[in-house]
């Protein structure tokens, strides 16, 4: 008995030991394979251990206590996961990690515990986001994460923020969140302009979102970039939308490719892919990108206009057409004919408010192009047309006049929380009325009854004490009546 009692001491104290020296701290000289930090000018990542010659590497991930290390070898489609682990003092080689001996697997991420590593592979015929957890000392075979996120024709470079949510990379490279709500992920939703559609080629935008959801960083080729893909970074805005994304600039971007940029867990460094090598570099852009200009953009074009010769004419461009992410009260409108020619004679816009007016006196078509100039200079541009037309002379040719010119606009943006622009037009005079009803018919608000000289309009609705839901708008104008369905989504 007393035999006993001694081995199930030692035994204990044993394990005591063995969980002492597994939580400890990584020591700072072995912290990143003991590489010197770099500064704000990158530098190749462990060259000679992870960035090898005559070798691709791409995508590294490293866990929250910096104890184990993995990262990408190429060529695809036979990528392969290779991992490394501080043990004893020391890092083990780097050797193909076991799920993906024999595998494509690619793009891996650490989870915040260190406990599961997130990455892509191709199960049954299609490219899935999938895991393996450590279990004791060992990584698992690869588990599917399932659909939702994944859908059949495949999905890429996984990010999981601080709730468990994943962005990730559509087939065509849209960047995607899915919610995890109640232990189960949510369809997907895919981010609109300007942080997808924004490419001037084919990309797959991965993406990396820090674990609080405040800023992502993605690569793209977009307008003004240095070729190639380059790296660029979106701040999460108070309403829930995300900024016009920033060129990292030259110091990181090149000519070339420039793409699967991630953050180190400790905030501290950002590594990227580039001409086959890994690199890193300070990430103290973050913060300071952040309190520089931001360059506005065409949100939403703007509608072609009717007019009638000698009637007033106004029109004011919508709030929704150009956003400027430091405040769209920073922007100053300018306007010329596309062909840079001054505007006619009869119309002007006020640079501050955005309204044209005037009074046509020739029937014409005049393509007009609209500048929107923040207080640093920036600007963006977008064209519409302005038809002039001869005023009606008959009751049938009257009809047929209003029938053309009548317009009701879906609002912006749909849903909405809590505000949200209708926008209207019409070719002649009108009593005008523009009403908003809930599911049930129930008119609960009156946003225009009056009369209205012919001309294009836009009127902002706040429902900020309205509930969630569905609702209609109604236009009547004379006779006409339209009506479209919005929803206030909080």
């Amino acid at each position: 008995m007393k035999n006993m009692l001694q081995y199930f001491v030692i035994l204990l104290m044993l394990s005591v030991s063995t969980i002492s020296l597994y939580s400890q701290a990584i020591p700072d000289d072995s912290l990143y394979l003991g590489q010197p930090p770099p500064g704000s000018i990158p530098k190749v990542f462990a060259p000679g251990i992870v960035s090898l010659p005559n070798r691709e590497e791409k995508v590294i991930s490293f866990s929250r206590d910096g104890k184990e290390i993995f990262f990408v070898i190429n060529p695809y489609p036979n990528c392969r996961i290779v991992h490394m682990e501080f043990k004893n003092n020391k890092w083990t080689n780097p050797e193909i990690v076991s799920f993906s001996n024999n595998r494509l697997c690619d793009e891996p991420f650490f989870s915040s515990d260190g406990r599961r590593i997130y990455f892509w592979t191709t199960i049954n015929g299609a490219d899935n986001i999938c895991y393996s957890d450590k279990i004791d000392t060992l990584w698992g075979g690869p588990i599917n994460l399932g659909s939702p996120p994944n859908l059949p024709a495949g999905q890429y470079h996984p990010c999981v923020v601080a709730d468990s949510s994943i962005y990730f990379a559509s087939s065509d490279g849209k960047i995607c969140r899915s919610q995890y709500l109640n232990g189960q992920y949510q369809n997907r939703i895919i981010f609109p302009y300007p942080v997808n559609y924004a490419d001037i080629g084919s990309n797959w935008e991965d993406p990396y979102v820090s674990p609080d959801e405040g800023y992502m960083i993605l690569h793209s080729t977009r307008r003004g970039g240095f070729g190639g893909q380059d790296i660029y970074i979106s701040y999460k805005k108070a309403d829930g939308f995300w900024t016009n994304p920033k060129n990292l600039g030259e110091k990181i971007n090149t000519s070339g490719n420039d793409v699967d940029a991630d953050i180190t867990p400790d905030g501290k460094y950002m590594t990227y892919s580039k001409n086959g090598d890994l690199y890193w570099v300070s990430s103290s852009f973050v913060d300071s990108l952040k309190h520089t200009n931001f360059l506005p953009y065409v949100n939403r074009t703007i509608l072609n206009q009717t007019a009638i010769k000698d009637s007033i004419f106004s029109y004011q461009i919508p709030d929704s057409t150009f956003i400027d992410d430091d405040g769209n009260n920073t922007l100053r409108y300018t306007a010329t004919l596309s062909n840079g020619n001054p505007l006619p004679a009869w119309l002007s816009l006020n640079f501050v408010t955005g309204i044209f007016s005037g009074r046509p006196d020739t029937a014409a078509l005049y393509t007009i192009e609209v500048t929107a100039t923040d207080t640093a200079g920036a600007s963006a541009s977008c064209i519409f047309k302005i038809t002039v037309t001869n005023p009606p002379t008959g009751i049938g040719e009257e009809k047929d006049q209003l029938t053309k010119g009548f317009v009701l606009n879906q609002n912006f943006p749909n849903p909405f929380n809590p505000t949200t622009v209708i926008s209207y037009q019409f070719s002649v005079n009108s009593d005008v009325k523009l009403s908003v009803f809930d599911i049930l018919g129930r008119e609960v608000a009156t946003l225009v009854n009056e009369k209205k000289p012919a001309g294009s309009y836009a009127v902002q609705w706040n429902a900020v004490n309205m509930p969630s839901g569905i609702y209609f708008y109604k236009l009547q104008a004379g006779k006409y009546t339209e009506v479209k369905k919005l929803v206030l989504l909080k």
